[in-house]
């Protein structure tokens, strides 16, 4: 399967934002945003005039490499959300958030979203009993996802129920960070979804 494997710090910088895609570094002088805020390559530091269609692409691109979905993917998620009822930009979103990877991330059982798809496709998850190893795999309110009693006995996975005890998930989700158990309560609303993305430029540049 096609995915990106160069280094990750260059997206952000591309984006101009921290889009946290390493976990604990973000959050360090190590950061690659903190220490050079430019985008990357020769022409980096050169100011330029952004067009319209710039922007809107920057956000979709942005979104993309938040959620780590490839293009093919994205527009999928894109043409499924113009056909739910209710507002394109806020159902695109509320797609990727239900996503298995974004909600073992967001209830703190891994430091990101790039951990959070490698421990899913490793098998160590289940949904409601059941082991699933699809990263893309959609929640839905009422499922309970949890960390397989084999893998719990893991260093690893000791060291995750410590971290995530310190950590909130959003007001959608329910952990139980002891048990490395969480549940899905509700479908997440906009004010809910905490990513920079302003999603009514995405629906612009594919209504195009």
């Amino acid at each position: 399967m096609a995915r990106y494997t160069g280094p990750v710090c260059r997206l952000c910088r591309r984006e101009g934002m921290k889009l946290y895609l390493k976990g604990e570094r973000c959050y360090t002088d190590k950061c690659a945003i903190a220490r050079r805020s430019y985008p990357p390559g020769q022409h980096g530091q050169e100011r330029r005039k952004i067009s319209e269609y710039a922007l809107r692409l920057r956000e979709k691109q942005k979104a993309r490499r938040i959620y780590g979905v490839l293009e093919r993917q994205f527009r999928s998620y894109f043409e499924r959300a113009e056909r739910q009822k209710g507002v394109t930009g806020e159902n695109l979103l509320r797609l990727l958030e239900r996503r298995l990877d974004n909600v073992v991330y967001r209830l703190g059982f891994a430091a990101s979203r790039a951990e959070a798809r490698q421990l899913v496709r490793h098998g160590h998850f289940q949904v409601n009993g059941r082991k699933v190893n699809i990263p893309s795999y959609l929640v839905r309110p009422g499922d309970e996802i949890e960390v397989r009693e084999r893998s719990k006995e893991s260093a690893k996975f000791k060291e995750i129920a410590d971290q995530a005890a310190h950590r909130t998930p959003p007001a959608w989700l329910e952990a139980d960070a002891a048990n490395l158990k969480g549940r899905v309560l509700a479908l997440p609303t906009r004010d809910q979804i905490d990513v920079p993305v302003q999603e009514h430029l995405i629906v612009e540049l594919y209504s195009k």
